[in-house]
């Protein structure tokens, strides 16, 4: 860590999206009321005025600033497909060798990647783009499964609303739980939600027409809670389970069972989002059976409890 480890740079560059952007210089450039101690020194570095998204933004600072700063954050890029620019790669690496604790933001990541900085570690990025991180940085290991990795110098998140967590995750680290549940009031979001914890992604039913279970699936979802196996759904599909197996993961990708439990488990995401019903209610309702199951297979996917999630999404 460099000698002044609370100066925080943001590095700003043309495609980069505002709302992260914005974030972190919410987060770390706005003092909670109260505080004992100093508060973050914030920059935000660039090379010229860039556009992010549709607002154009006037850097403090060139990018060499970032050797100097105890935090380098880098928000998301919007296009992911292009290399990153290159002096922003360079800017990054040399900010990680001088000892700067480097952090990304969603796509950010892309940079880090770039510059060398996540060779052996493992790190992640908003769901759509894990694949497409870990094929082209093979020496990365990515988990599409978390909402933010720490590795110490180096942090990672997911997107939007795991960026925002991981920056309370590194507020927490610098100023203590305390004050990092001041900076999540004022925002008005939960104070911590733990990087292990999955990203909420779910498998709808898919929206084309004409594909062979076009029939089936609506059929499915009406009936979550009743029993139904692979036998059943061929059945209703007038068709083999076999062939039924093929077609569905041509269709979505899984199996029938894994599948008919994503939807379930969907299912029971919503009903604890939107209503005051018991577990034992929502797992019925959900094609769970009993609570016990539901937490286990909530827990397995997501990892956190029903009660957890519940006050996660209803705050």
């Amino acid at each position: 860590m460099s000698s002044v480890p609370r100066s925080v740079a943001v590095a700003a560059t043309d495609g980069m999206l505002h709302f992260e952007l914005a974030l972190a210089c919410e987060v770390f450039g706005s003092a909670p009321a109260g505080l004992p101690g100093p508060w973050y020194d914030v920059k935000v570095c660039g090379t010229h005025a860039v556009q992010a998204g549709r607002f154009q933004v006037e850097p403090d600072c060139g990018l060499d600033r970032l050797t100097h700063a105890g935090t380098v954050i880098v928000p998301a890029l919007a296009d992911v497909d292009e290399d990153p620019p290159a002096d922003l790669v360079e800017a990054v690496r040399a900010a990680h060798e001088t000892g700067a604790r480097v952090v990304s933001l969603c796509t950010g990541v892309f940079v880090l990647a770039a510059a060398g900085v996540l060779d052996g570690l493992c790190a992640t990025t908003h769901w759509a783009h894990t694949e497409a991180l870990a094929v082209r940085y093979p020496q990365v290991k990515v988990d599409p499964d978390v909402l933010y990795v720490d590795n110490g110098s180096v942090l990672t998140s997911a997107g939007k609303a795991a960026a925002l967590d991981l920056c309370l995750h590194v507020v927490r680290l610098d100023h203590g739980s305390a004050v990092a549940n001041l900076v999540a009031r004022r925002l008005v979001v939960p104070p911590h939600r733990a990087g292990g914890q999955a990203q909420f992604v779910t498998t709808p039913v898919p929206t084309q027409d004409g594909h062979p279970l076009a029939g089936l699936l609506p059929w499915v979802m009406r009936r979550l809670d009743q029993p139904l196996t692979v036998a059943d759904l061929a059945r209703q599909a007038n068709m083999s389970s076999r062939h039924l197996t093929r077609h569905f993961r041509s269709v979505t990708g899984t199996t029938p069972l894994q599948w008919l439990l994503t939807q379930r488990i969907r299912r029971a995401q919503e009903l604890l989002e939107t209503t005051d019903d018991s577990i034992d209610t929502i797992a019925s309702a959900a094609g769970m059976g009993t609570a016990t199951t539901l937490r286990r297979h909530l827990h397995r996917t997501i990892g956190v409890s029903p009660d957890a999630y519940r006050r996660t999404f209803r705050a």
